[in-house]
C-alpha cells in the first residue's frame, strides 16, 4: 500500500476544484506544500509581502 502526504492531498483537492492560483508566504510549517507545488505546473503561486497580505 502506497502512502501519500498531506500536501499531495491538498493539491489533489486544488486540482479537483479547478484552482489556478494560490497566494502565500513560504516558511516553517507550510514548506511541505511549497515542496509539492513544483509537481503541479498548472497552479501558479503568487508571493505576498507579509502574512496579512
Amino acid at each position: 500500500m502506497s502512502q501519500i502526504t498531506g500536501a499531495e492531498i491538498v493539491f489533489k483537492a486544488f486540482a479537483d476544484h479547478g484552482v489556478e492560483y494560490i497566494f502565500g508566504y513560504p516558511g516553517g510549517a507550510i514548506l511541505p506544500l511549497y515542496d509539492e507545488l513544483k509537481n503541479h505546473k498548472k497552479i501558479k503561486h503568487i508571493l505576498v509581502r507579509h502574512e496579512q497580505g
